[in-house]
């Protein structure tokens, strides 16, 4: 059971305003900030209280005002309940830079908002884009992260679903539930939400986060399932999974997933669930396409490092019949992957874009007229956890072979080079709660 503690919050003679809870954690950081200042207190105290009078020296003794010092405690303590105790997050500045600061821990800010401690979280590839600047819409100064699970602290008056305690996965995408979009099951157009935690509003590499519309974005963890198991669902499993189900997969057909990074890979994981007969796992790592093949993600592999785009065709359509895939799942977002994903399709096919891409992409129609291909794009819509969550626990979707290693927070800033540089072949790296060494 957590340990909680509560701040006595007066004001004038003494009266109790309010009081507010803490997390054992929390309250150590508070006390800790107390004792700080209790140092700066005393001296006043010493220097307005105490004198020395010199041999056959005459004066009235100093006149002592506690109101100094009450003030001081005061301010202390009123500056403490407006912005809470401080937490470690890693920030990005929007130039390339990133750094583990101290910040304010969030409050709830809306009844439907929810209070997060983050137990497990994870560098995703659209991080690299934020901080590279490939993201227009994100704001500087805002703390990184929207792949991770963890456990209810609070939750605001409006949410009904969750109640602190309740371990939680929380998809990337905060939706309202209710707008035109929603109700369409686009919520990453939504009017209220969209991708935001570690975007527009700070994420979740931190050990604290606020999510908004929290019945809604978080879908509880069954007894069964570890934080670990559900980790990727709120990001690149569900946009695997969404990718899947757009794709028009039908039994026995034939399905190519450029990129077996960790989006291409769960993507494959969650095409298998639609019965096709052959998938085709394109890249240019041959150790992320063994992986793919000994755990039968793929049927077969094309290692398209050296290749040209017409190679890469010709080896597709001799693996499907001469035809090329009846369905394409672009998840690698590299510099020809766009121009790869129309060439390996068949006539009348359907290519999907799941990938982000950090310049423009050219759309020869003149080049592919008269293929009467159906392209499908757009954002993770990741109002499906408590099927993906169901999966999981059927064991029908594993995702611990994504994991290559983890990191407590204190080490994030490591963890980000590594996982840039592909360090070790790394695919995912995870996240720790804070270690206090």
């Amino acid at each position: 059971m957590k340990n909680t503690c509560s701040q006595a919050i007066f004001g004038e003679r003494g009266t109790l305003l309010e009081t507010k809870t803490f997390t054992s954690a929390s309250a150590a950081k508070l006390i800790k900030r107390l004792e700080n200042e209790k140092d700066r207190l005393v001296s006043i105290e010493l220097k307005n209280s105490t004198y020395v009078l010199a041999q056959g020296e005459e004066c009235d003794p100093p006149t002592y005002d506690h109101r100094e010092t009450a003030e001081r405690i005061d301010e202390l303590m009123q500056r403490e309940h407006s912005k809470g105790c401080l937490m470690k997050a890693l920030v990005h500045d929007g130039s390339g830079h990133i750094a583990l600061e101290d910040r304010p821990e969030p409050q709830l800010q809306l009844p439907t908002d929810a209070i997060i401690r983050v137990t497990r979280s994870t560098i995703c590839t659209s991080d690299l884009h934020i901080i590279h600047g490939a993201v227009p819409r994100a704001m500087p100064n805002t703390v990184l992260g929207h792949e991770f699970v963890g456990v209810v602290e609070q939750v605001g008056e409006g949410v009904r679903s969750l109640k602190p305690g309740n371990r939680v996965a929380v998809s990337c995408e905060t939706f309202c539930g209710e707008c035109f979009y929603c109700e369409r099951g686009w919520v990453n157009n939504c009017v209220e939400g969209g991708w935001e935690l570690g975007c527009c509003e700070d994420g979740c590499q931190a050990e604290l986060v606020r999510v908004a519309h929290a019945d809604h974005t978080c879908a509880p963890i069954p007894a069964g399932v570890t934080d670990e198991d559900a980790l990727f669902l709120g990001d690149i499993v569900a946009t695997g999974h969404w990718g899947a189900s757009i794709a028009e997969i039908e039994s026995g057909s034939t399905v190519a997933v450029i990129g077996a990074g960790p989006v291409g890979l769960t993507t494959m994981m969650c095409a298998r669930l639609h019965g096709p007969a052959h998938i085709i796992a394109i890249d240019i790592d041959p150790a992320r396409l063994a992986l793919a093949r000994e755990r039968g993600l793929a049927d077969a592999v094309i290692d398209a490092s050296g290749m040209d785009l017409a190679a890469v065709e010709a080896d597709v359509r001799e693996l499907s019949h001469g035809r090329g895939a009846d369905s394409v799942i672009e998840a690698a977002g590299g510099s020809n992957t766009f121009e790869m994903a129309w060439r390996i399709a068949r006539p009348h096919g359907v290519v999907v874009l799941s990938a982000m891409y950090e310049g423009p992409q050219t759309l020869p129609l003149h080049e592919m007229y008269g293929k009467n291909l159906v392209f499908k794009t757009g954002g993770v819509d990741a109002c499906n956890m408590g099927e993906t969550m169901r999966l999981v626990q059927e064991g029908r979707i594993n995702t611990s072979c994504l994991i290559s290693a983890r990191y407590p927070l204190n080490d994030i800033v490591e963890a980000y080079r590594a996982f840039e540089a592909h360090e070790d072949g790394c695919l995912k790296l995870v996240i720790t709660p804070w270690e206090d060494r």
